[in-house]
């Protein structure tokens, strides 16, 4: 079954992937680029998780 997770605009994927590496950094989780099938389901969460922490800490910040 293919995914149906696609980037509205294309041109933001690699800023997604930085945001990406940078939540990961934060919550001490060893992201590399490409495949990374070899982390925990907590650790794949944690990094999740700091990102939609972050994303709702930056909504908050612009409606004040």
């Amino acid at each position: 079954m293919p995914s149906s997770n696609k980037m509205l605009v294309p041109e933001a994927k690699e800023a997604m992937n930085r945001f990406k590496m940078e939540s990961a950094n934060e919550v001490g989780v060893n992201l590399k680029a490409g495949y990374n099938g070899d982390l925990t389901s907590r650790q794949a969460g944690s990094v999740g998780g700091q990102m939609v922490k972050k994303m709702i800490q930056a909504y908050e910040n612009s409606v004040k």
